[in-house]
């Protein structure tokens, strides 16, 4: 069964989490989801990157966004970054998102939308999972050609 990992910054990011979580299960999609700060605990998310099985993770972050970055630095599968309205109306979270350095891209989606991160991670994994492709066409309405 394909796997996400949806790692918040803080315990505050509980609602967008749970968001994200909730999509990812519609989906049939297995999820792990921790509270972890690239701030306050690295080597604990060093250890969880490390020893998770999950293909895509989706990092939910707040302020700085730090996390998205630390995550992608620290592995080669894909890392979604959920920018959330905490200051500046989540300018400063989406701007430290979508900045990465070159060779360290984060796919970010919109301000507090933790559902679109959950679907883009279910289209990353529908690359491989064909029958979470075909859920995505049948969600979408689309027809196979």
């Amino acid at each position: 069964m394909p796997k996400v990992a949806v790692i918040m910054g803080s315990k505050s990011d509980t609602s967008a989490g749970e968001e994200a979580v909730a999509v990812l299960k519609e989906y049939g999609v297995d999820v792990e989801c921790r509270v972890i700060s690239a701030h306050r605990s690295p080597d604990e998310l060093d250890l969880f990157i490390k020893s998770t099985d999950a293909e895509v993770f989706v990092a939910i972050a707040g302020l700085s966004a730090a996390l998205p970055g630390v995550i992608a630095s620290k592995t080669t599968r894909p890392v979604i970054g959920v920018p959330l309205s905490v200051k500046l109306g989540g300018l400063d979270a989406l701007l430290s998102m979508v900045q990465m350095p070159p060779g360290v891209p984060v796919a970010t989606v919109g301000v507090d939308n933790a559902k679109n991160g959950a679907i883009l991670a279910i289209e990353v994994l529908a690359l491989k999972y064909p029958e979470l492709r075909e859920k995505l066409m049948e969600k979408r309405g689309l027809k196979r050609v």
